[in-house]
């Protein structure tokens, strides 16, 4: 998991923010304003991709996409 965590860290640094040394593994996303519900649906899509999943969109919540921890273990649920 240690590897994905750093897929999606890395993903949310390159696509929403700037100064990446803020951006920990439980730093507030949505919650936080770094990811709106618009950049969500494509962090959706990039996950959905990178890990040939799909992910209903009741279980796409904000909450469920509120840290790098939480996203992943959303994708893990759908990966086994």
């Amino acid at each position: 998991m240690e590897d994905m965590k750093s897929v999606v860290r890395e993903y949310v640094v390159r696509e929403y923010v700037e100064d990446d040394s803020e951006i920990t593994y439980d730093t507030p996303l949505i919650s936080g304003g770094i990811v709106d519900s618009f950049s969500m649906v494509s962090l959706k899509r990039f996950l959905e991709n990178k890990y040939k999943i799909s992910i209903p969109d009741d279980k796409a919540t904000p909450e469920a996409f509120d840290s790098v921890n939480k996203i992943c273990t959303l994708v893990e649920e759908f990966t086994k």
